[in-house]
């Protein structure tokens, strides 16, 4: 039998079991710093060694990272600060451990190109009244170490779409260990993860967050981002985010937004989500350019009108309309009460950026 090496770069998680089992001195903790580079769209973090198991952002002190290496600062005045705003437990180190998620501050501290938080904070704040409530659902596709799709033929393509989604078998259904175990790490980590499926592309998947209220949304989906390419790291897969990373008959990936106020889940809220659509109608153009990080250029590939998609030139809703770029769900229909889903936003959209403008048209108007 042939000798199989395993893949370049790849290393033996049994051996490293052996020194993530050694016990830590009492009162020490290790802190990974996590935050949004240049892309907008990819995460960075490096973990520091505290005396004390931190339980608000505030407690932790600020850092700075070499922003020339990410494309975040020029190298003759290269350090970028890092200011926690957010802590979850981490599920890779367990114990005390943390991730904290970061913004993103330039040497004056105001913020850097991508770091949307906090301005989506102030949106927030200004609409908390309403009760903003946001639900995400991110579809990703997973690919072999090689940039292949996986589980998919090296010299072709698996048949046509149809029996894959939400589907079980080998034969129909790739990378199902990786769902799993995100999961997983998402519920011990305390993101308001509410569920998964097998998406219609093979190796495709979806995970949903929320509901969530204001800026938790953002932090809580970057968050669960991280985790899902921390994991897939573990089984040496890759993540991608693209919206449309196979062209041709086959499904492109979204950030569908779930979206309410406390006057939509009310009785008779169908009033209100009415409203809100009629207000998203004339903000379409701008909402296609907060929707991707290349405002629009990437959703281009993806809103098509074809494949559960609507045309990235029109703005159109219906109920159950999978088609539409708003979708009341045939529920919240009948129910007369709930909330909108905007079909709009791209696999790899900044969370911040779309809540933010869903909050100032639908409830600012602005």
């Amino acid at each position: 039998m042939p000798h199989m090496s395993a893949a370049p770069g790849t290393t033996n998680k049994v051996v490293l079991d052996r020194y993530m089992k050694l016990d830590i001195p009492d009162g020490k903790v290790q802190a990974m710093y996590i935050w949004i580079d240049s892309t907008g769209e990819n995460l960075r973090g490096k973990t520091r060694t505290l005396d004390f198991i931190p339980k608000a952002p505030e407690e932790l002190p600020m850092w700075n990272f070499d922003g020339s290496s990410t494309g975040q600062a020029e190298g003759s005045n290269s350090d970028v600060y890092l200011k926690p705003v957010a802590i979850y437990p981490d599920p890779f180190r367990l114990g005390n451990n943390k991730l904290v998620l970061c913004e993103a501050l330039k040497y004056n501290k105001s913020t850097t190109a991508t770091n949307h938080r906090n301005s989506c904070r102030e949106v927030m704040e200004r609409a908390s009244e309403q009760h903003p409530w946001f639900g995400m659902e991110q579809e990703y596709t997973l690919l072999d170490i090689d940039g292949h799709p996986l589980g998919w033929p090296k010299n072709g393509y698996p048949g046509p779409q149809g029996p894959y989604y939400c589907a079980v078998g080998a034969n129909n259904v790739y990378g199902r260990d990786i769902c799993e175990a995100h999961y997983r790490a998402c519920l011990f980590a305390g993101i308001n993860i509410s569920g998964t499926n097998a998406e219609v592309m093979p190796a495709q998947w979806e995970f949903q967050v929320g509901p969530c209220e204001g800026i938790r949304m953002g932090d809580d989906l970057w968050m669960a981002r991280y985790l899902l390419h921390r994991v897939a790291e573990d089984f040496n897969v890759l993540v991608s985010l693209d919206p449309k990373p196979i062209r041709g008959d086959w499904n492109g990936a979204g950030l569908h937004s779930n979206f309410s106020t406390k006057e939509m889940r009310a009785q008779n809220g169908i009033v209100g989500i009415e409203a809100a659509i009629e207000k998203l109608s004339k903000s379409h153009a701008r909402h296609i350019i907060a929707y991707d990080p290349k405002e629009g250029k990437d959703n281009e590939r993806r809103l098509t009108g074809l494949h559960e998609t609507s045309s990235i030139h029109d703005f159109s809703a219906g109920v159950a309309n999978r088609g539409a770029s708003v979708r009341i769900p045939r529920d919240v229909a009948e129910q007369k009460m709930g909330y909108l889903e905007d079909r709009r936003p791209s696999s790899n959209a900044d969370p911040y950026k779309v809540s933010e403008v869903l909050v100032k048209t639908i409830c600012l108007d602005e």
